[in-house]
């Protein structure tokens, strides 16, 4: 049996906490081990264990969950530590900050238990995830005015590679890709940890924004 999914909870209200841990660890698989109310004090734990996931909320005393989120994800020594961000705002600027911010998922927190668990195994794995509803606010924000940035990284890339990333700009997984493009899964698996290297991307969700940021995927396509 594989070891559990380790896990911290930063949230400013501890009911909330305390709703998260048991919905969390129903299955048996996802271990709580560590809990924080504000951002600053998350990033301290999460400094102290080194979990595979941390939920983060975006509103919080001290530091907010996005400056907290961007800390965790600059840091060299927390290196593959994943953040999921839980959260009641549907904002635009919520949303897209928290992605950019270096965020491998972001859900609202009216999702279903099963939602939740699924959704931290997924980040685990190094997949992103993006609530429907979500994802839908990011690419209306990216319809109204796409980010200036420099597709140099992206012209290098080869003609398949583009391709490859053009799907998971548009959610698709390694499984999915392998079958559009037809490829292998293995193959498929291949070219996502290159673009990774050549991107300087940290994971999944950040090949999505990239995708769209440089117009290989347009929103509603």
């Amino acid at each position: 049996m594989s070891a559990p999914i380790r896990i911290v909870l930063v949230d400013d209200q501890e009911i909330v906490r305390t709703g998260l841990r048991a919905l969390a660890e129903h299955d048996g698989d996802i271990t709580v081990v560590g809990e924080a109310g504000t951002g600053r004090a998350g990033l301290s734990r999460v400094r102290e264990v080194r979990p595979d996931v941390v939920l983060m909320d975006v509103r919080m005393p001290e530091m907010d969950g996005l400056e907290a989120t961007r800390a965790i994800v600059t840091d060299p020594g927390l290196d593959g530590v994943r953040v999921l961000v839980l959260t009641t705002f549907e904002e635009d600027q919520h949303v897209f900050e928290a992605i950019r911010s270096g965020a491998s998922g972001y859900l609202l927190k009216d999702i279903s238990p099963v939602q939740l668990r699924h959704a931290i195994r997924v980040v685990a794995a190094g997949e992103a995830l993006l609530a429907p509803s979500v994802t839908r606010t990011v690419m209306r924000s990216l319809a109204r005015s796409r980010p200036a940035v420099d597709d140099a990284a992206i012209q290098q890339l080869t003609e398949r590679e583009r391709e490859v990333l053009t799907q998971v700009g548009r959610g698709l997984s390694n499984e999915e890709i392998a079958r559009a493009l037809s490829l292998s899964p293995a193959t498929a698996r291949t070219y996502v940890s290159r673009l990774l290297t050549k991107l300087q991307a940290r994971d999944r969700a950040r090949l999505v924004v990239l995708a769209y940021e440089t117009g290989l995927v347009v929103p509603g396509s």
